[in-house]
C-alpha cells in the first residue's frame, strides 16, 4: 500500500468512526449513516475499508 492509499485509507476510517459516533448518539439515522458510507467508499476508494463497511 502506498502513501495515497494509506492517506485515503486513513480519512475513511476516521470519517466513519465520527458517523458511527454520530449515528450511536442519535444524531443521524441508519438510513443517513448507509449514504455517508456509500458517498466516502465512493471517495476514498479505501482497500481495506471495503472489507469492514456495513
Amino acid at each position: 500500500m502506498g502513501d495515497k492509499e494509506f492517506r485515503a485509507e486513513k480519512l475513511y476510517q476516521t470519517t466513519m468512526r465520527i458517523a458511527r459516533e454520530m449515528l450511536e448518539n442519535g444524531l443521524i439515522s441508519g438510513e443517513e449513516y448507509q449514504r455517508i458510507n456509500a458517498v466516502f467508499l465512493e471517495k476514498y476508494k479505501p482497500v481495506f475499508g471495503v472489507l469492514f463497511s456495513e
